[in-house]
C-alpha cells in the first residue's frame, strides 16, 4: 500500500490542504482535511483534543469516543480522497493506509431562511428556500412529518459533484413517473450542475420546446402540496428552487395563494389571469392585422380617434409594434440587472419618459402605446416565471404572422402552438390534459378554484396508487356544530 504522504501528494500544491503529523510517544498520526471546508471548531474540540488526551489511543477507540454521528473507518484510498472533497477530516495511524477514521467537520456558510422574492404572497407562510440542500428537505419535512416521505440522493457532475434530492410519497406517487425521472438522473452527462434549472432542461421529455414542463418554486408550502398530490420533486444542493413534475399547461397558471383565499375569490383572480395571458398573447398581433388587412372592421365610433392617432407615424404597424415591444424588453431587462431601487426607478422614469417621447416624436401612436404597456402588465401575472417569459417571447412569431397574413396569420400560428402542445408531455403525461384527452372528473380546480369539498380525491392523471385524500362522506358527518 502506498504511504499516506504519496496518496495526499496532489492536494499539496493547494494552499488549503493540510496534512501534518501528529507524535504521540511512539504512534505516529497523520491528519488530513481541507481548512477551506472545515470548521476550527469541531476539530480542535471534538476531534484533535481527543487525541491529545490518550496517547496509547488506537484508530478503533478514536472512532468510538469521538462525539460526532457522521463519521465511519475507511482503507479505500479512493472513498477518502472523496471524503476529503466533502468537508471531512482524516485520521491515519501510520504511513500505511490501513483503516482511517473520517469525520464530517464541514464548516457551513449560507444565508438564513427568508421570505420569497419572486411569489410573494399577502396571505400563507413567508419562508423560502436557501441553497442549503439540509436545510430545504427540513423545511419540507417540517410540513410532512410522516414516515411515507422518501427522498433518495444522487450525485450528479463529473466536475462539480451536485448532490441531487428527489422527494416523494410512497403510496402516493405513481412508481412510472419517479423510475423516469430517476433513470433521467442517473444517465445524466454533464460536468457541472450548478442550478435546478441547468437538470430541469436536461430532463425534461422535449428540451427543444419554449414551453416549461415542469414547475418551479421557492415556496416548501407549495412543493408540500405538490407531494400530497402524487408528484415528485427535485431539489439541487445550492439551488434556492425546487422543481416538481409531472405538471399539465393548468399548473402554469396556478398561483398557491389561491388555495389561501376564499375559493370564489380565488377562482375569480385565477380567470382573470388567464385572460390576461391571453390578452398579452394576442393583443399586439391582432392590432397589427387590423391596422394592416382589416381596416374595415373598425367601428365608425372609434376611426377618427385611431386615425387621428396614427396620422403622423411614418411607420407602418409591424415596425411600430416591434420598436415598442423591444423598448418593453430592454426596460424590463435593465430594470431586472441593476440593483433594486435603481432598477425602479429606471423602469418607471424610462417607461414614462420614452413613451412620452415616443408619442411626440410620432414614432408610435397613444392606442398602441396603451396596448403594449397593458400587454407588459399582463405578461407578469403568470405565477410562475418560465411561463412568463415564454409568453413574452411566444408574441414575436404572432406579431410576424399578423403581418404576413392577417388575421389568417394568428389563426395559422395559434393552430401551430396548439398542436405543439397537444403533442408535448410532463415524462409521459399529456400536456393539456385533462382537456385533451378529456377527463370530466378532473377538469375540476383547472379553469377555476374549487371548494375544499370537491378534494376528496387526487386528480386521476397523476395515476397515484392512493387516489382518496380524505373520506367525503365521513367529512359530512362531522361537520360544526354551527354549519
Amino acid at each position: 500500500m502506498n504511504s499516506i504522504p504519496l496518496e495526499w501528494k496532489e492536494y499539496q500544491q493547494s494552499a488549503d490542504f493540510v496534512c501534518y503529523e501528529h507524535q504521540m510517544d511512539s504512534d505516529q498520526y497523520f491528519i488530513g482535511y481541507f481548512k477551506t471546508l472545515v470548521d476550527p471548531k469541531i476539530l480542535h474540540n471534538h476531534i484533535l483534543d481527543f487525541l491529545d488526551k490518550d496517547p496509547n489511543i488506537s484508530i478503533n477507540q478514536l472512532y468510538n469516543i469521538i462525539p460526532i454521528a457522521e463519521k465511519e473507518l475507511s482503507s479505500d484510498a479512493k472513498y477518502i480522497h472523496d471524503k476529503l472533497l466533502q468537508g471531512y477530516v482524516v485520521i491515519q495511524r501510520g504511513e500505511q493506509i490501513h483503516n482511517c477514521v473520517l469525520v464530517n467537520a464541514f464548516l457551513f456558510k449560507g444565508r438564513d431562511v427568508t421570505k420569497p422574492e419572486i411569489e410573494f404572497t399577502v396571505e400563507g407562510a413567508k419562508e423560502a428556500f436557501v441553497e442549503s440542500l439540509a436545510i430545504n428537505l427540513n423545511l419540507i419535512r417540517k410540513r410532512l412529518p410522516i414516515p411515507e416521505l422518501c427522498i433518495k440522493e444522487i450525485v450528479i457532475g463529473s466536475t462539480s459533484k451536485s448532490k441531487v434530492a428527489v422527494c416523494y410519497i410512497e403510496g402516493i406517487m405513481n412508481k412510472q413517473y419517479l423510475n423516469t425521472c430517476l433513470q433521467r438522473l442517473e444517465e445524466l452527462q454533464f460536468n457541472q450542475i450548478s442550478d435546478i434549472t441547468l437538470v430541469q432542461q436536461m430532463i425534461e421529455d422535449n428540451s427543444n420546446s419554449i414551453f416549461p414542463q415542469m414547475v418551479g418554486s421557492e415556496r416548501p408550502d407549495y412543493v408540500a402540496w405538490a407531494l400530497t398530490s402524487g408528484q415528485f420533486c427535485i431539489l439541487v444542493d445550492g439551488s434556492p428552487t425546487a422543481v416538481f413534475a409531472p405538471v399539465n399547461l393548468g399548473s402554469f397558471f396556478t398561483s398557491y395563494e389561491d388555495y389561501y383565499l376564499p375559493w370564489i375569490i380565488g377562482s375569480v383572480i385565477r380567470v382573470i389571469r388567464m385572460l390576461s395571458i391571453l390578452f398579452s398573447v394576442f393583443a399586439t398581433p391582432l392590432y397589427v392585422a387590423v391596422m394592416t388587412y382589416h381596416g374595415h372592421a373598425i367601428s365608425n365610433t372609434f376611426l377618427p380617434t385611431i386615425i387621428s392617432s396614427r396620422i403622423s407615424v411614418p411607420f407602418p404597424p409591424v415596425v411600430e409594434v416591434l420598436i415598442m415591444e423591444i423598448v418593453i424588453e430592454l426596460l424590463r431587462e435593465a430594470g431586472a440587472r441593476l440593483p433594486t431601487k435603481i432598477g425602479q426607478t429606471i423602469g418607471i422614469v424610462g417607461g414614462i419618459v420614452l413613451g412620452t417621447a415616443a408619442v411626440e416624436a410620432s414614432i408610435t401612436s397613444n392606442l398602441l402605446l396603451i396596448i403594449v404597456a397593458l400587454s407588459a402588465l399582463a405578461s407578469f401575472t403568470s405565477p410562475i416565471y418560465r411561463m412568463s417569459a415564454t409568453i413574452r417571447v411566444l408574441r414575436f412569431p404572432f406579431i410576424l404572422a399578423a403581418q404576413i397574413w392577417g388575421l389568417l396569420g394568428i389563426l395559422i400560428c395559434a393552430i401551430t402552438v396548439f398542436t405543439h402542445l397537444l403533442r408535448l408531455t410532463s415524462f409521459g403525461m399529456p400536456y393539456l390534459i385533462p382537456f385533451y384527452p378529456f377527463r370530466k372528473s378532473d377538469v375540476y380546480d383547472s379553469v377555476i378554484r374549487t371548494p375544499y369539498s370537491m378534494f376528496s380525491r387526487r386528480f386521476s392523471f397523476f395515476r397515484s396508487p392512493n387516489s382518496i385524500r380524505f373520506n367525503k362522506e365521513k367529512a359530512q358527518l362531522n361537520k360544526d356544530i354551527d354549519e
